[in-house]
């Protein structure tokens, strides 16, 4: 949930889904900055429940329009 606001706050789209594993996996798009600004937030704050131990960013493209629209949180 925490995730997702803060997605959206930035203006970009995508998803997030816990896994059973207890990790996050998703997809962002957006502006580089704002996308750059999650990864921070993924990296440092991410939601108030959260442990963060590492955070892997991988498939990082240029895309000149977004695939998505909205950002929301996969079950």
């Amino acid at each position: 949930m925490y995730t997702e606001q803060e997605g959206r706050s930035l203006g970009l789209s995508g998803w997030v889904q816990n896994t059973r594993r207890g990790s996050v996996i998703g997809q962002v798009q957006g502006a580089a900055g704002q996308v750059d600004h999650m990864k921070e937030w993924l990296r440092s704050v991410g939601s108030p429940s959260s442990r963060i131990h590492r955070a892997v960013f991988s498939n990082e493209r240029d895309l000149k329009e977004p695939e998505m629209k909205g950002f929301i949180t996969r079950h």
